[in-house]
């Protein structure tokens, strides 16, 4: 289980932003879908978009396992 947090982008912190805008990138660079994605780590395809949507503030666990999933590291997502 997971916990949200539904807000307005302007309210999530720079490096947040930054970390979902280098996600989504990371996936569509790898012809990964978000559906497929969402299954790979066991979350909701719906909770991915809102993350990707920037409407959804993830959790460190989600972050690292979509790093995982996607073979990147969070050093890499900050950048």
């Amino acid at each position: 289980m997971y916990h949200t947090l539904i807000l307005e982008s302007r309210e999530m912190e720079p490096e947040t932003v930054k970390i979902i805008e280098n996600l989504r990138k990371t996936r569509t660079s790898r012809k990964v879908s978000l559906l497929n994605l969402a299954n790979m780590i066991e979350i909701s395809h719906s909770h991915l978009y809102y993350i990707e949507s920037k409407k959804v503030v993830p959790s460190i666990d989600v972050i690292i396992r979509l790093a995982k999933a996607l073979n990147t590291n969070l050093v890499s997502l900050l950048k």
